[in-house]
């Protein structure tokens, strides 16, 4: 049998990569090349231009490394979206070009992809929720169904360009993430700046405006970079704490350029302890752009479906992770497995179950996070504490049932609550018959508008924080809720709640959010509410 051997060329933004891996998944050689702005961003045609003048030198430096011929190859890949535009164009064209001098098959991927995939070569991960943070891309991503999907991601700009753009603005230079991380080590000095957490979701574009308004104002820069890195790589971290504890999965990987952060890396690693889950991060080599991760994921689309025809390799700029089948793939059977005394561990409250009063109960307290500093945990473990006893209480205003709440503490940021039995819909809606699911789903609808009608935004609207009990839905977990009649708040209220359908319940996700917005369109005045979800969702940069 002949071995395959894969070259693959990146080229998605700045960085030139070429990689070469063998089928048994050996990375024979990987060489890059990034392009250095003298001011400003990236611009598409300077990128493009470079990865014109880098890959042919490339091509003959890695096939050198790897003491190979370009006659030894048996197959050519390349990073086929997403990207910039002229930059996908210009590797598109190489490796065709490349692909039908030397007659050999050629096969487009999956950039994203990619960077998971050469994760679990190099870590020996199996099925990790990934955390994907990036100058381009800021995703949590996990396997189901099929697909690699999308449990949560920015709204707007992505982490690393976020820190790009801080570090231009105040004259630090490009890029920034590095810089920024040598500033925020001389300081331990947070300035409060926007948590912007959305159900799963998160927004980085306030925080930027805010921390450059400090530094017109005079504040020093080590302590804004010091807070500014806190505070969005907490931001990160929680939401992808969010997807573990809805997937229950036992494994949690940091990819990405912006993993090359060690702060970033110790705070992932402190999370996945107090999980019981095991951390993963590819060496740093392999988390930023790079021509192996393309190779190996050629590798892999090339033994499951063979190579593409010249007119499937056209370049797709806006090539979404949960676009891909991944049939090579498949879910771990094995799961978080919580001491006995914890009834269940959310993403940011361990619950106890107890009585009290003679009631059964349960106890709900957030404990302090070991990757936030104490300012962020008082903070946000007293706010959210208070936001919950409101919620829960001002719902019951608007007929929509919650649990009865016994006491709360502030100090300690717990409270006791009536103990629900039931189900999560998020079990319920895997097993139900399609009339039941269909009905469940216009309550779920009705439930949430009425929740709207009264200013009231849940905003962690999962299928974990609903319990179906006796035909009633009772909403839980109000911790990220606020008070507001925009749209705009709505919006993102609803589209949390598409993304989490999607996620976990990807074959019925469409059918189940169309019975939702049935529901909700009955008790509700907001008409224009399908255009803001659509407009919200067009906003992500690779929607």
């Amino acid at each position: 049998m002949v071995e395959i051997i894969c070259l693959g060329i990146e080229g998605t933004a700045e960085k030139t990569g070429i990689g070469i891996v063998n089928k048994k998944g050996h990375i024979l050689s990987s060489v890059g090349k990034s392009l250095i702005p003298n001011s400003g961003g990236i611009h598409p045609r300077e990128a493009a231009e470079h990865h014109a003048q880098w890959i042919p030198i490339l091509i003959k430096n890695a096939l050198n490394d790897a003491h190979l011929h370009l006659d030894d190859l048996n197959l050519i890949a390349f990073s086929q979206g997403p990207g910039l535009g002229p930059a996908l164009r210009t590797v598109a064209t190489a490796a065709r070009s490349l692909s039908l001098s030397i007659e050999v098959p050629i096969v487009g991927v999956n950039h994203c992809l990619g960077h998971i995939e050469i994760g679990k070569l190099t870590t020996g991960s199996v099925d990790p929720v990934t955390l994907y943070a990036s100058g381009g891309n800021t995703q949590v991503i996990a396997f189901d169904e099929g697909r690699y999907r999308v449990f949560g991601e920015t709204l707007d700009i992505a982490v690393g360009n976020m820190l790009d753009q801080f570090s231009r603005e105040v004259n630090l230079g490009h890029p920034g993430g590095p810089v920024v991380e040598k500033l925020a080590n001389k300081s331990q000095n947070y300035l409060k700046l926007p948590y912007a957490v959305k159900g799963m979701d998160l927004s980085f574009s306030g925080l930027l405006t805010a921390a450059q308004r400090k530094y017109e104002k005079g504040f020093l820069i080590e302590d804004l970079c010091y807070s500014l890195q806190e505070t969005a790589f907490s931001m990160m971290v929680e939401v992808t704490e969010r997807a573990l504890a809805h997937t229950e999965k036992n494994e949690v990987m940091l990819c990405g350029g912006v993993a090359a952060n060690a702060r970033l890396r110790e705070m992932m690693s402190l999370m996945a302890d107090e999980h019981y889950a095991d951390f993963f991060m590819p060496p740093i080599k392999y988390c930023g752009d790079n021509g192996a991760m393309i190779a190996w994921m050629g590798q892999l689309t090339y033994a499951q479906n063979g190579g593409h025809s010249l007119d499937n390799t056209t370049v797709i700029q806006r090539y979404r992770t949960d676009q891909v089948d991944v049939p090579w793939m498949k879910s771990s059977n094995y799961f978080l497995k919580l001491p006995e005394e914890l009834t269940a561990k959310g993403a940011e409250a361990d619950i106890y179950e107890s009585r009290w009063l003679e009631e059964d109960v349960i106890i709900k307290k957030r404990i302090p996070k070991g990757y936030r500093i104490d300012e962020l945990n008082q903070s946000l473990r007293k706010t959210r504490t208070k936001n919950e006893a409101r919620f829960l209480s001002q719902s019951k205003r608007f007929r929509v049932k919650t649990p009865i709440l016994w006491d709360i503490d502030l100090d300690n940021s717990y409270l006791i609550m009536e103990k629900i039995e039931g189900y999560q819909i998020k079990d319920v809606l895997s097993t139900a018959d399609k009339k039941s699911r269909e009905k469940i789903c216009k309550k779920i609808g009705e439930t949430v508008a009425r929740l709207h009608s009264g200013g009231i935004i849940h905003g962690d609207l999962t299928t974990s924080n609903m319990i179906l009990r006796d035909n009633e839905i009772i909403f839980i977990d109000f911790g990220l809720g606020k008070f507001s009649d925009l749209l705009e708040d709505k919006g993102v209220d609803l589209l949390v709640l598409k993304k989490a359908l999607k996620s976990i319940h990807y074959q019925i996700a469409k059918v189940c959010f169309q019975c939702i917005m049935e529901g909700y369109e009955e008790f509700s005045e907001n008409r224009g509410i399908y255009s803001k979800i659509n407009e919200i969702q067009s906003r992500g940069r690779y929607i």
